[in-house]
């Protein structure tokens, strides 16, 4: 069993939780630190981005933490020793990987050298569903789970595709346009009954989690869990305490939102 498939079952009667980090931001130390702080603040996975120069999905303050960590002359082999570091203290936890079709390429071995590490998944952001398959069938036999996203405009064809490919879970955007918190998402159960009936992995929402009422709401919807990016991430570069944030956020999966009155 997967580590992914062992924590939904695991979390009968909440939904997951996942941190979002930036590798290497604001440095090799501190970042080895938040991401252990992470995991003891109640975060179920860890979502970590590897520094592009280029991310073109994510919105200003995950671009400015990779442009801090770049500055601080982190590389992917420092982002590959933070993984195998967490791994060998948090054996259960799964650990994704989100980053972008320029790494995976240009560094040869990236993917099998993601899994050695420790990785459990990887998601390509700006590989579409209808180009996924190569780059699934290599992480498969690398031993790492394809994540793809999905969004309530994704149509049936493409859902079909993205449930075939999919294994670890299946990242759904809350909204269009780019990572961030400026404004919450809508949660569309009807995205979730359809992966559901195409036979995907669970559905996780991401892109504008940043309270307990978003939490609660993407649950509501179906949802199996979240992830929360830029609220963490901003905190980071404001080298604020990212513990009660996490806290308050996983607290928020063991609820729901009440059903509307008529």
């Amino acid at each position: 069993m997967s580590r992914y498939s062992a924590m939904f079952d695991r979390l009968t009667g909440e939904g997951a939780f996942g941190a979002f980090l930036m590798l290497g931001d604001p440095d090799l130390e501190t970042s080895a630190s938040l991401l252990a702080a992470a995991v003891d603040a109640g975060a179920d996975m860890i979502e970590v981005g590897i520094p592009f120069s280029d991310p073109v999905a994510d919105g200003p303050v995950i671009q400015s933490a990779a442009q801090r960590a770049l500055a601080a002359g982190v590389r992917i082999d420092d982002c590959l020793g933070l993984i195998t570091a967490l791994r060998a203290g948090h054996s259960e936890v799964p650990i994704g990987i989100l980053t972008y079709a320029n790494i995976v390429v240009a560094r040869s071995g990236f993917i099998r050298d993601a899994a050695a590490a420790g990785a459990d998944s990887l998601l390509i952001a700006d590989v579409p569903a209808l180009e996924a398959e190569p780059y699934a069938r290599r992480m498969e036999k690398a031993g790492l789970e394809p994540v793809l996203i999905a969004s309530a405009n994704t149509p049936a064809s493409t859902l079909r595709r993205i449930a075939k490919l999919s294994k670890a879970y299946t990242y759904c955007v809350s909204r269009p346009g780019i990572t961030g918190t400026h404004t919450g998402g809508e949660f569309d159960s009807r995205l979730i009954e359809r992966l559901e009936l195409a036979g995907a992995p669970p559905a996780v929402f991401g892109f504008g989690i940043s309270k307990a009422e978003h939490v609660r709401a993407a649950l509501s919807a179906g949802a199996k869990g979240v992830v929360c990016g830029s609220a963490i991430v901003e905190k980071v570069g404001r080298g604020e305490d990212i513990t009660p944030l996490i806290r308050s956020l996983k607290a928020a999966t063991r609820e729901r939102l009440a059903p509307a009155m008529n």
